[in-house]
């Protein structure tokens, strides 16, 4: 009896000692702990990611995907394709859809016609199904050449980690009958990482999404007003300043996701909560995201325009009046960064390797203003600076000049020179023979 409390007391003893471990290393994983299967949050001037938490992991998206849908219908409008008041007749699935129970639609009357306006607000704003699908046909077709075109379109932007069947977010099951990809009860995922990096793309290439996207409520043709499915925009219950986009999203498989941007001042994030438990803890991790940056991070001039750094202030020259040419930053190094951690980030100069000879020198003439390279960043214990994507890191650099023009010398400076070389070769290996006869 004695001999199995003993074991007992050992048993819980080692399971709390355990636990305390677990406990250590997910709050060391996840220091904010936040109540989400993975979240991440970044600048959205640069991609630069400030937070992540799983963000690798791969899950359903539900109507956040619908972001996708944004981009390719703001695409096509931007490459003529179609027009903002451009009709489109409502057909018999498309009706049926937008009268589904369970789904969020904005309702769509059979055989009358809606603009692309009206409908790409019923979608971006109330995340309107089958108002998402009536573009889908109208921009391609049918929504199956659609889903093809967003598959498309993530790798051509550089998305990993991601599949998508239709148009919407929903589960094919939802579809009546219908799914434009993959499998019939199949849904669209993607990973936090890859819905950011949507999410940045269609700020960068399409800012106006967030003229329709800001707004709380959509006032519709049927005399109704639908809220926006953001509830942390202005006037909304969980209303948060700056809060101006961008998409949420919730199935039953995806749980309950939110892509969301604010601004401050310079200062913008995009932070994405992915599989809360509750439509309520999807904002309120949402605001914990953005607080935590908007408390710990801010814009920090690294380095100023003609700025030198020590060991690469020149770079050689070759055929020129001068040897060398002064090289400098052409303009202001602004990042987001921690706060106080700017004496942690080094600079590191990139020379462009196709204007230099195989001996590092660059060939007269060199104009003033010439691009030589660019100045980046690191950290100083050479850890890397994480970015959504490779091409980001280009918003974390400034072009390196040339600080003043270096002309070609004449053809007697060049002769003389290679008269002096060649002498001056001579001479060497002369005295080098001689001392190796002592």
């Amino acid at each position: 009896m004695k001999r199995n409390i003993l074991f007992a007391l050992f048993i819980l003893t080692f399971s709390t000692v355990f636990s305390g471990f677990i406990g250590k290393a997910e709050a060391a994983e996840d220091p904010l702990g936040l109540a989400a299967e993975a979240a991440i949050l970044v600048d959205a001037d640069t991609g630069k990611v400030l937070y992540e938490k799983n963000a690798e992991v791969v899950l359903g998206v539900a109507s956040m995907s619908k972001m996708m849908t944004e981009y390719l219908v703001l695409e096509a409008i931007h490459e003529g394709k179609i027009t903002w008041d451009q009709n489109v007749n409502i057909n018999e699935y498309v009706h049926k859809l937008s009268a589904a129970p369970g789904l969020s639609n904005v309702g769509l009357t059979q055989g009358e016609n809606y603009t692309v306006k009206e409908l790409y607000e019923a979608m971006a704003i109330h995340s309107g199904n089958a108002a998402a699908v009536a573009l889908a046909e109208v921009i391609a077709g049918t929504e199956k050449n659609f889903v093809e075109m967003m598959n498309n379109k993530a790798e051509e932007l550089g998305l990993v980690d991601y599949k998508f069947v239709n148009s919407t977010g929903l589960n094919n099951g939802s579809l009546l009958g219908n799914h434009p990809a993959g499998s019939p009860d199949e849904e669209s995922v993607m990973s936090a990482r890859a819905t950011a990096q949507l999410a940045f793309h269609l700020l960068k290439d399409y800012p106006e999404v967030l003229d329709t996207a800001s707004q709380p409520r959509l006032p519709f043709r049927d005399g109704r007003t639908y809220d926006n499915f953001n509830f942390m925009l202005p006037t909304l219950v969980h209303a948060y300043e700056g809060i101006d986009g961008l998409k949420t999203g919730s199935t039953n498989f995806a749980g309950y996701g939110f892509t969301a941007t604010a601004k401050r001042g310079d200062q913008r994030f995009i932070s994405v909560i992915m599989k809360a438990e509750t439509r309520s803890i999807r904002f309120t991790e949402t605001e914990k995201l953005l607080n935590y940056g908007f408390s710990n991070f801010g814009k920090e001039e690294l380095f100023v325009a003609d700025y030198q750094v020590e060991g690469h202030e020149t770079v050689p020259v070759i055929k020129g009046k001068q040897d060398h040419v002064p090289i400098e930053t052409a303009e202001n190094l602004v990042l987001t960064i921690k706060n106080g951690e700017k004496d942690s980030y080094v600079p590191k100069v990139v020379l462009d390797q196709n204007l230099l000879n195989e001996d590092g020198e660059i060939i007269a003439p060199v104009q003033k203003g010439d691009i030589i390279g660019y100045l980046t960043v690191e950290y100083e214990d050479g850890e890397p600076i994480s970015f959504l994507t490779e091409a980001g890191k280009q918003y974390a650099q400034v072009p390196v000049v040339a600080g003043e023009s270096v002309d070609k010398a004449n053809w007697f400076v060049l002769s003389m020179r290679a008269i002096g070389g060649f002498f001056g070769d001579l001479f060497g290996s002369i005295a080098s023979a001689v001392k190796g006869l002592f």
